[in-house]
Protein backbone atom coordinates (compact mmCIF):
# COMPACT_ATOMS: atom_id res chain seq x y z
CA UNK A 1 0.00 0.00 0.00
CA UNK A 2 1.30 3.31 -0.98
CA UNK A 3 1.10 6.02 1.80
CA UNK A 4 -1.44 8.30 2.00
CA UNK A 5 -1.53 11.62 1.01
CA UNK A 6 -5.51 11.92 0.37
CA UNK A 7 -8.83 11.39 1.80
CA UNK A 8 -11.94 11.58 -0.09
CA UNK A 9 -14.97 12.43 2.47
CA UNK A 10 -18.64 12.07 1.65
CA UNK A 11 -20.91 14.73 3.81
CA UNK A 12 -24.14 13.43 4.64
CA UNK A 13 -23.96 10.45 7.00
CA UNK A 14 -20.37 10.67 7.31
CA UNK A 15 -20.01 14.26 8.54
CA UNK A 16 -23.16 15.27 9.86
CA UNK A 17 -27.16 14.03 9.79
CA UNK A 18 -29.77 16.50 8.61
CA UNK A 19 -27.26 18.87 8.82
CA UNK A 20 -26.45 18.29 12.07
CA UNK A 21 -22.86 17.87 12.77
CA UNK A 22 -22.04 13.73 13.99
CA UNK A 23 -20.34 13.28 17.33
CA UNK A 24 -16.35 13.72 16.96
CA UNK A 25 -16.06 14.51 13.22
CA UNK A 26 -15.14 18.10 13.51
CA UNK A 27 -12.03 17.19 15.76
CA UNK A 28 -11.20 14.07 13.16
CA UNK A 29 -11.75 16.34 10.51
CA UNK A 30 -9.25 19.27 12.30
CA UNK A 31 -7.02 16.21 13.30
CA UNK A 32 -7.33 15.38 9.30
CA UNK A 33 -5.76 18.54 8.15
CA UNK A 34 -2.94 18.65 11.10
CA UNK A 35 -1.84 15.68 9.28
CA UNK A 36 -1.39 17.47 6.09
CA UNK A 37 -3.73 15.05 4.06
CA UNK A 38 -5.41 16.84 0.92
CA UNK A 39 -8.83 16.77 1.78
CA UNK A 40 -12.12 17.08 -0.45
CA UNK A 41 -15.72 16.64 0.40
CA UNK A 42 -17.35 14.74 -2.44
CA UNK A 43 -20.71 14.59 -2.34
CA UNK A 44 -24.06 13.40 -4.55
CA UNK A 45 -26.62 16.63 -2.32
CA UNK A 46 -28.15 17.91 -4.82
CA UNK A 47 -30.04 20.21 -2.60
CA UNK A 48 -27.56 23.08 -1.96
CA UNK A 49 -24.48 24.78 -4.14
CA UNK A 50 -20.86 24.21 -3.08
CA UNK A 51 -21.05 27.68 -1.89
CA UNK A 52 -23.93 26.80 0.33
CA UNK A 53 -22.38 23.71 1.85
CA UNK A 54 -19.28 25.23 2.34
CA UNK A 55 -20.66 28.06 4.31
CA UNK A 56 -23.64 25.22 6.39
CA UNK A 57 -20.32 22.97 7.68
CA UNK A 58 -18.35 25.97 8.08
CA UNK A 59 -20.85 27.14 10.89
CA UNK A 60 -21.24 23.72 12.33
CA UNK A 61 -16.90 24.01 12.99
CA UNK A 62 -15.44 22.02 10.00
CA UNK A 63 -12.46 23.45 8.56
CA UNK A 64 -13.66 23.83 5.18
CA UNK A 65 -14.47 25.82 2.31
CA UNK A 66 -15.94 25.77 -1.36
CA UNK A 67 -12.95 24.87 -3.12
CA UNK A 68 -12.85 21.45 -0.80
CA UNK A 69 -16.24 20.37 -2.07
CA UNK A 70 -16.77 18.84 -5.48
CA UNK A 71 -20.64 18.44 -5.96
CA UNK A 72 -22.97 15.77 -8.68
CA UNK A 73 -24.59 18.95 -9.65
CA UNK A 74 -21.08 20.53 -10.82
CA UNK A 75 -20.08 17.33 -12.21
CA UNK A 76 -23.27 17.18 -14.13
CA UNK A 77 -22.56 20.48 -15.66
CA UNK A 78 -19.39 19.30 -16.79
CA UNK A 79 -20.55 15.88 -18.34
CA UNK A 80 -23.51 18.23 -20.29
CA UNK A 81 -21.37 20.96 -21.54
CA UNK A 82 -19.29 18.35 -23.05
CA UNK A 83 -21.10 15.78 -24.10
CA UNK A 84 -24.48 17.94 -24.82
CA UNK A 85 -23.16 21.73 -25.93
CA UNK A 86 -26.27 24.03 -25.95
CA UNK A 87 -28.76 21.01 -25.23
CA UNK A 88 -32.19 22.28 -23.78
CA UNK A 89 -32.41 20.74 -20.37
CA UNK A 90 -35.11 19.73 -17.74
CA UNK A 91 -34.41 20.05 -14.75
CA UNK A 92 -36.22 18.31 -11.62
CA UNK A 93 -34.44 18.77 -8.53
CA UNK A 94 -35.15 19.12 -5.03
CA UNK A 95 -33.42 22.60 -4.03
CA UNK A 96 -31.71 25.23 -5.85
CA UNK A 97 -28.17 24.28 -7.45
CA UNK A 98 -28.37 26.41 -10.62
CA UNK A 99 -25.35 28.35 -9.49
CA UNK A 100 -23.42 24.94 -9.88
CA UNK A 101 -24.87 24.39 -13.73
CA UNK A 102 -22.87 26.82 -15.02
CA UNK A 103 -23.07 26.83 -18.88
CA UNK A 104 -26.09 24.70 -18.78
CA UNK A 105 -29.19 25.84 -20.86
CA UNK A 106 -32.36 24.76 -18.20
CA UNK A 107 -35.59 25.32 -20.00
CA UNK A 108 -39.14 25.54 -18.18
CA UNK A 109 -41.74 25.60 -21.20
CA UNK A 110 -41.43 23.09 -24.53
CA UNK A 111 -39.57 19.78 -25.03
CA UNK A 112 -36.22 19.66 -23.79
CA UNK A 113 -32.66 17.98 -25.34
CA UNK A 114 -31.75 16.17 -21.91
CA UNK A 115 -34.03 15.42 -19.05
CA UNK A 116 -31.86 16.09 -15.36
CA UNK A 117 -32.40 14.63 -12.66
CA UNK A 118 -31.05 15.95 -9.18
CA UNK A 119 -32.35 14.89 -5.80
CA UNK A 120 -36.11 13.79 -4.58
CA UNK A 121 -38.40 15.54 -2.54
CA UNK A 122 -42.00 17.01 -3.14
CA UNK A 123 -40.99 18.41 -6.66
CA UNK A 124 -41.25 14.42 -7.33
CA UNK A 125 -44.68 14.12 -7.65
CA UNK A 126 -46.82 12.97 -10.42
CA UNK A 127 -47.00 15.29 -12.49
CA UNK A 128 -43.70 16.26 -12.49
CA UNK A 129 -42.50 12.57 -13.12
CA UNK A 130 -44.74 12.30 -16.01
CA UNK A 131 -43.96 15.19 -17.94
CA UNK A 132 -40.31 13.46 -17.41
CA UNK A 133 -41.32 10.19 -18.48
CA UNK A 134 -43.07 12.20 -21.84
CA UNK A 135 -40.03 13.99 -22.73
CA UNK A 136 -38.22 10.61 -22.66
CA UNK A 137 -40.61 9.01 -24.62
CA UNK A 138 -40.10 12.12 -27.49
CA UNK A 139 -36.47 10.98 -27.08
CA UNK A 140 -35.19 13.44 -24.78
CA UNK A 141 -31.84 11.56 -23.19
CA UNK A 142 -31.81 11.18 -19.10
CA UNK A 143 -29.41 11.93 -17.01
CA UNK A 144 -29.16 12.09 -13.24
CA UNK A 145 -26.64 13.57 -10.39
CA UNK A 146 -26.91 10.23 -8.59
CA UNK A 147 -29.04 6.80 -8.61
CA UNK A 148 -29.12 7.01 -4.59
CA UNK A 149 -32.29 4.97 -3.31
CA UNK A 150 -32.40 6.25 -0.32
CA UNK A 151 -30.52 8.52 2.20
CA UNK A 152 -29.94 9.15 5.50
CA UNK A 153 -32.16 11.71 8.39
CA UNK A 154 -32.22 12.14 11.83
CA UNK A 155 -36.08 10.37 11.70
CA UNK A 156 -34.41 8.07 9.58
CA UNK A 157 -34.28 6.93 5.86
CA UNK A 158 -35.89 9.00 3.24
CA UNK A 159 -36.35 8.06 -0.08
CA UNK A 160 -34.26 9.62 -3.24
CA UNK A 161 -33.68 10.02 -6.78
CA UNK A 162 -33.07 6.16 -7.59
CA UNK A 163 -36.16 5.14 -6.22
CA UNK A 164 -38.04 6.51 -8.85
CA UNK A 165 -35.33 6.43 -11.94
CA UNK A 166 -35.31 2.71 -12.07
CA UNK A 167 -39.06 3.14 -12.63
CA UNK A 168 -38.78 5.99 -15.22
CA UNK A 169 -35.98 3.84 -17.23
CA UNK A 170 -38.01 0.66 -17.45
CA UNK A 171 -40.88 2.77 -18.20
CA UNK A 172 -39.48 4.72 -21.24
CA UNK A 173 -37.07 1.84 -21.96
CA UNK A 174 -34.17 4.13 -21.71
CA UNK A 175 -30.88 3.91 -19.08
CA UNK A 176 -29.53 6.93 -17.37
CA UNK A 177 -26.49 8.45 -17.86
CA UNK A 178 -24.89 9.15 -13.90
CA UNK A 179 -22.48 11.82 -13.08
CA UNK A 180 -22.10 11.71 -9.83
CA UNK A 181 -21.13 8.81 -6.87
CA UNK A 182 -20.48 5.35 -8.32
CA UNK A 183 -19.36 7.31 -11.78
CA UNK A 184 -15.53 6.37 -12.03
CA UNK A 185 -15.49 9.78 -13.41
CA UNK A 186 -16.80 12.05 -10.69
CA UNK A 187 -13.70 9.64 -8.77
CA UNK A 188 -11.59 10.77 -11.37
CA UNK A 189 -12.20 14.07 -11.02
CA UNK A 190 -12.12 14.43 -7.52
CA UNK A 191 -8.44 12.95 -7.60
CA UNK A 192 -7.12 15.41 -10.15
CA UNK A 193 -8.20 18.43 -8.04
CA UNK A 194 -6.18 16.76 -5.11
CA UNK A 195 -3.43 16.00 -7.57
CA UNK A 196 -3.16 12.24 -6.45
CA UNK A 197 -3.46 9.09 -7.47
CA UNK A 198 -5.88 6.84 -6.70
CA UNK A 199 -3.22 4.45 -5.04
CA UNK A 200 -2.77 7.61 -2.33
CA UNK A 201 -6.32 8.32 -1.28
CA UNK A 202 -8.85 7.01 0.61
CA UNK A 203 -12.54 7.08 -0.12
CA UNK A 204 -14.97 7.38 3.39
CA UNK A 205 -18.35 7.38 3.21
CA UNK A 206 -21.44 5.99 4.48
CA UNK A 207 -22.88 3.78 1.10
CA UNK A 208 -20.57 0.82 0.89
CA UNK A 209 -22.08 0.52 -3.26
CA UNK A 210 -21.68 4.14 -4.24
CA UNK A 211 -19.15 5.31 -1.95
CA UNK A 212 -16.65 2.39 -1.20
CA UNK A 213 -17.07 -0.15 -3.85
CA UNK A 214 -17.40 2.07 -6.17
CA UNK A 215 -13.79 4.02 -5.36
CA UNK A 216 -12.19 0.45 -4.54
CA UNK A 217 -12.92 -0.25 -8.29
CA UNK A 218 -11.48 2.94 -9.06
CA UNK A 219 -8.11 2.08 -7.24
CA UNK A 220 -9.08 4.05 -3.76
CA UNK A 221 -9.08 2.56 -0.35
CA UNK A 222 -12.49 2.31 0.70
CA UNK A 223 -14.07 3.07 4.19
CA UNK A 224 -17.08 2.03 5.15
CA UNK A 225 -18.80 3.81 8.20
CA UNK A 226 -21.22 2.56 10.63
CA UNK A 227 -22.84 6.29 10.64
CA UNK A 228 -26.17 7.69 8.47
CA UNK A 229 -27.60 5.15 5.98
CA UNK A 230 -25.66 2.01 6.70
CA UNK A 231 -27.43 -0.69 7.29
CA UNK A 232 -26.40 -4.03 8.83
CA UNK A 233 -28.19 -6.67 5.99
CA UNK A 234 -26.90 -3.84 2.86
CA UNK A 235 -23.67 -4.67 4.13
CA UNK A 236 -23.92 -7.86 4.51
CA UNK A 237 -25.30 -8.64 0.73
CA UNK A 238 -22.86 -6.17 -0.71
CA UNK A 239 -21.02 -6.92 -4.41
CA UNK A 240 -17.78 -6.92 -2.00
CA UNK A 241 -15.76 -6.05 0.86
CA UNK A 242 -14.51 -2.97 1.63
CA UNK A 243 -10.63 -2.12 2.44
CA UNK A 244 -12.18 -0.78 6.24
CA UNK A 245 -15.25 -0.87 8.17
CA UNK A 246 -15.20 1.65 10.95
CA UNK A 247 -17.55 3.19 13.53
CA UNK A 248 -18.01 6.36 12.90
CA UNK A 249 -15.35 9.08 10.93
CA UNK A 250 -14.23 9.85 14.66
CA UNK A 251 -12.37 6.70 14.01
CA UNK A 252 -10.35 7.96 11.10
CA UNK A 253 -7.51 9.24 12.80
CA UNK A 254 -6.70 6.29 14.41
CA UNK A 255 -6.84 4.70 11.18
CA UNK A 256 -4.50 6.97 9.56
CA UNK A 257 -2.39 6.25 12.71
CA UNK A 258 -1.90 2.40 11.94
CA UNK A 259 -1.87 2.58 7.95
CA UNK A 260 1.04 4.92 9.02
CA UNK A 261 2.70 2.01 11.02
CA UNK A 262 2.57 -0.37 8.41
CA UNK A 263 3.92 1.64 5.72
CA UNK A 264 6.67 3.08 8.03
CA UNK A 265 5.97 6.68 8.74
CA UNK A 266 3.71 9.20 8.89
CA UNK A 267 1.57 10.48 5.94
CA UNK A 268 2.74 12.95 3.10
CA UNK A 269 2.42 16.81 3.97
Amino acid sequence: MERIRAALVDIDGVLTVSWKALPGAVSAMEQLRGTGLRVALVTNNTSRTRAAIASRLAGLGFPVDAEDILTAPAATAAYLREHFPGARCLLLNSGDVRDDLTGVTLVEEGDADVVVLGGAGAEFGYEALNRVFRQLQRGARLVSMHRNLYWGTEDGLDLDTGAFLEGLEKAARTHAEVTGKPDPAYFASALAHLGVEASEALMIGDDIESDVLAAQRSGITGVLVRTGKYLPETHRAASGTPDHVLDSFADLPALLARLAVKDGGTPQR
